[in-house]
């Protein structure tokens, strides 16, 4: 009895113990793990873009004029040679009252020019009349021998100088009316409006089959030589602009395949690049990071009814497919770290996090192709924090998975 007694102590002992030991035992950490498999893999560039015209016509004005109402509104078709918007010369200006009396002297002045003049084309006619008669009558008196050559001769001088005369009179009456012509016009603009049905107009018509994209002047009022009138194109020669990074716009090749989504349809759109631009530029980030931008050109490959509601400036999200592979084992990329200059996982074994080198291939962004280090099936920790250590006991959050 005394030795069973001294034997139940020393096991209280050990089990309290052990129950302490127990308590005492640090909690299995909570971590989120997922399979590694095999499946098709794609590695592509995402990045937003612009719709945009290949060929853009901004129609100005080609000189400097009193512009009438532009008709055409954005969206509006246009026939080649179909006309834009008309150009009349400006009008003058209105004026001021010393002008506009020096005008109205001017005017009386030429007035009585005129008058002069008709008097003195009346005087030329009627000595031109009196000297054709004169001829005349010594040319028959002549033709009898009545008179002498020199005498016929006389005769002809002066009908021919009369006759010079009231071409001369007859010349300065017409002078004497287009002042006074032009006085008048003075008179008539000097309120600075336009002279009504008098005016050749300029027309501007468009080059192309197309629709108006913009218009910038729309009222009338003058304008000044080049400057624009309104913008046209034609949607058929829709593609899209996309700004890469240099740093990807190198892996991007000429008929490359792209994906074009985010654009408000129900499908992706397919594409294919056009052209890699030569030459980047520089562009300040929302963080204010200064970016080397690159602009990448991209074709619709799809029929154009497909992207009809399309048009010239809108957002759609291109994805750039690099590389595609079929049976690839991969893991998602959150689960990859770098640790003594080798990429690491997390691997769950036996309820332990086991820490494993790994050679990643290629990366989509959230998911990277695994090379070596990893089997089809192991499970990996998808967010490794800083608390987690190689050998920690862990417990994988179900839901997470």
């Amino acid at each position: 009895m005394k030795s069973a007694k001294r034997l139940l102590l020393p096991a209280l002992g050990l089990i309290l113990l052990l129950a302490l030991v127990l308590a005492l035992r640090p909690a299995p950490l909570p971590v989120s793990a997922v399979t590694a498999e095999r499946g098709d893999f794609v590695e592509s560039i995402w990045e937003e873009g612009r719709t945009r015209l290949r060929d853009t016509y901004t129609l100005s004005a080609p000189i400097g004029g009193y512009l009438l109402r532009v008709e055409p509104e954005p969206g509006d078709a246009l026939a080649p040679g179909e006309v834009v918007f008309r150009l009349e010369p400006s009008p003058a200006p209105a004026l001021d009252a010393r002008s506009l009396g020096q005008a109205r002297e001017t005017l009386s002045a030429a007035e009585a020019r005129l008058q002069n003049a008709t008097a003195q084309l009346a005087t030329a006619e009627a000595d031109a009349r009196l000297a054709l008669s004169e001829f005349e009558r010594v040319s028959s008196m002549h033709q009898r021998g009545l008179v002498s050559t020199a005498e016929l001769e006389r005769a002809r001088a002066t009908r021919d100088r009369q006759e010079a005369a009231r071409r001369a009179a007859a010349s300065s009456v017409d002078v004497a009316r287009h002042e006074r012509q032009s006085a008048r016009l003075v008179l008539d603009i000097a309120s600075g409006q336009r002279p009504v049905g008098e005016q050749t107009a300029v027309e501007v018509t468009a080059p192309i089959e197309g629709v108006v994209l913009r218009v910038h002047r729309c009222c009338e009022g003058a304008v000044q030589a080049g400057e624009p009138i309104l913008d046209v194109g034609s949607l058929d020669d829709l593609e899209v602009q996309v700004d890469l990074l240099s740093h990807q716009a190198v892996r991007v090749s000429e008929g490359m395949e792209v994906a074009l989504t985010g654009w408000g349809g129900d499908q992706a759109l397919a594409a294919r690049v056009r052209r890699v631009e030569p030459a980047g530029f520089t562009r300040i980030s929302a963080l204010g990071v200064e970016e080397q931008r690159v602009p990448i050109v991209i074709d619709f490959d799809d029929p154009e009814q497909a992207w009809a509601w399309l048009g010239v400036g809108y957002r759609v999200e291109a994805e750039f497919f690099l590389w595609r592979g079929e049976d690839v084992l991969q893991v998602p990329s959150s689960a990859l770290f770098r640790l003594e200059d080798r990429w690491q996982v997390f691997v769950v074994e036996e309820g332990r996090a086991r820490l494993r080198s790994v050679e990643p291939g290629r990366s989509s962004g959230l998911r990277t192709q695994i090379l070596n280090g990893l089997d089809v099936g192991d499970r990996v920790i998808t967010h490794p924090d800083d608390q987690l250590e190689a050998g920690a006991r862990v417990r994988v959050d179900a839901s997470a998975e």
